[in-house]
């Protein structure tokens, strides 16, 4: 049976890793909020963009120069880039291991063509660097602060590598933001780019040719859903760390009830066998 020393030594830890977990619950709360108002403010901007696309898209239906566009040309998808989309830290759950996990089902589903990576978050890229996998780029404390501009370089890449045929496809990987309790594996192709369908074109007026405007919209487009998908990660990765952390906190708190209740039998057991000894000696005296 553990001596007293060793119980409230192990409380004592204990004690301190909950203090720890509570006080990440508390960082993540507060970077969870920001986070999950900015991902909440370009859900409506993405739905508009969407239908502006479909609907310009719906006024150059049929036109040969609109399927000339290198990003919707089709082909056969040979050579895959897979952009994923993990977290820089850990002590978030399942978060990232869902994430490679999701990665690993989709090149095994996809047997006969080339996966390439873009890896975007530290857990990612140490998991694939280990096991040599193609990696066209990585990407390191992205959501910390995240940015419009740094997220359209790596869409910009992913579009010159698609426009020059090096690639025939553009997956995106990614947890998206559903609610505190809730986050779900999001797989995506952005490129080629899939017009939104229209049943009939609206009575506009451009100031351009639609057909010019499709050409600017299409970039833009794919930009767009790259900004989004590490607005949604940011914000799923907060939410699952602070419910990580808030389930810690409480396991700690069911382990310092049990280690306090343990130690006070062993203190008194320690105390009945000492009045034992004491009665025992008294009675061989006499």
């Amino acid at each position: 049976m553990p001596n007293l020393i060793d119980i409230r030594r192990r409380i004592r830890s204990v004690k301190n890793t909950q203090q720890i977990t509570k006080a990440m619950k508390m960082v993540s709360a507060a970077k969870l909020r920001r986070a999950q108002d900015r991902t909440i403010a370009s859900r409506p901007y993405a739905a508009i963009f969407r239908k502006m696309l479909s609907d310009v898209a719906a006024a150059v239906a049929g036109d040969e120069r609109v399927a000339a566009n290198p990003l919707l040309a089709r082909r056969e998808e040979n050579r895959i880039l897979l952009v994923l989309v993990t977290g820089d830290k850990g002590l978030a759950g399942a978060f990232n291991t869902n994430l490679i996990k999701a990665a690993g089902r989709f090149i095994a589903e996809r047997p006969n063509s080339r996966v390439s990576f873009v890896l975007i978050g530290r857990k990612g890229r140490d998991f694939f660097r280990k096991r040599g996998a193609a990696t066209v780029s990585e990407h390191v404390n992205l959501a910390a602060k995240l940015r419009f501009e740094d997220t359209a370089a790596i869409a910009g890449k992913a579009m010159e590598l698609f426009s020059g045929e090096e690639i025939d496809a553009v997956y995106l990987l990614y947890n998206a933001f559903k609610s505190v309790v809730a986050q779900q594996l999001t797989l995506t192709r952005v490129l080629p780019v899939e017009l939104p369908q229209q049943a009939a074109p609206a009575d506009y007026i451009y100031a351009d040719p639609p057909v010019q405007m499709i050409g600017v919209l299409l970039p833009r487009y794919v930009e767009m859903e790259f900004y989004r998908a590490l607005l949604e990660s940011a914000a799923a990765e907060h939410a699952a760390r602070m419910t990580a952390m808030d389930a810690a906190t409480s396991n700690a708190a069911d382990m310092i009830d049990k280690l306090t209740l343990f130690m006070n039998r062993v203190r008194q057991a320690s105390i009945t066998k000492e009045i034992i000894e004491v009665v025992s000696g008294a009675a061989a005296a006499e």
